[in-house]
């Protein structure tokens, strides 16, 4: 099985980044056989353009490696901090450049990642608008990680312990969630239910 994580971040120093890696590692801890990190970092797809549908060579290029990267995924974790309220530009438009063919009927686990104690309105707008052409499937567990500075250090001096034991258990518990998720959801693309030339957007 394999998971790979989404870094919705722009920034190259970003604490959701932090978070990304420390998924990765709870999986590359026995959870699962591989894992793969996608990071938004320094924006590196540009903004979608007709381009994309119509197979221009330098759309492909840059996205190929990202499509093999994510079809050959079994499930996904999207960090996504909370930027005045919104998910960032990068990750919207991360789903607009990928679809069906890479995320269809998979699961997902949306970690939000905020500085206080925000961080619910990127988890209800990943919900409410970027699965529906994708068919991406979320879960219904999810995690918001505040006070995202205080806790995943890996200097334990700079954690707030209690927090820091709270997300690590949390984040694991969930991870194995969304690991079960990718057992069943395979079993749903495997039977062929699915697929079809008729109905290629959602409703």
């Amino acid at each position: 099985m394999k998971i790979t994580v989404i870094s919705g971040s722009h920034r190259e120093q970003a604490q959701s980044l932090k978070v990304a890696h420390h998924i990765k590692a709870t999986l590359d801890n026995g959870m699962v056989d591989e894992t793969a990190l996608v990071s938004l970092a320094n924006n590196p797809l540009p903004l979608w353009d007709m381009g994309v549908w119509e197979g221009e060579e330098d759309w492909s290029r840059l996205l190929n490696p990202i499509r093999a990267e994510l079809a050959s995924s079994d499930a996904f974790v999207v960090v996504t901090p909370e930027w005045h309220g919104q998910v960032p530009a990068g990750l919207k438009n991360f789903f607009l450049l990928f679809g069906q063919h890479e995320l269809g009927h998979k699961p997902a686990m949306i970690v939000a990642v905020s500085a206080g104690d925000g961080g619910a309105y990127p988890v209800a707008e990943l919900r409410m608008s970027s699965y529906k052409n994708s068919r991406l499937c979320y879960i219904p567990e999810h995690v918001i990680v505040r006070h995202v500075e205080q806790v995943l250090n890996d200097d334990p001096g700079q954690n707030n312990r209690e927090a820091d034991e709270y997300f690590r258990a949390r984040i694991q518990w969930a991870l194995g969630i969304l690991r079960e998720y990718a057992v069943a959801l395979r079993q749903v693309r495997d039977s062929g239910a699915a697929k079809t030339e008729q109905f290629k957007n959602g409703m």
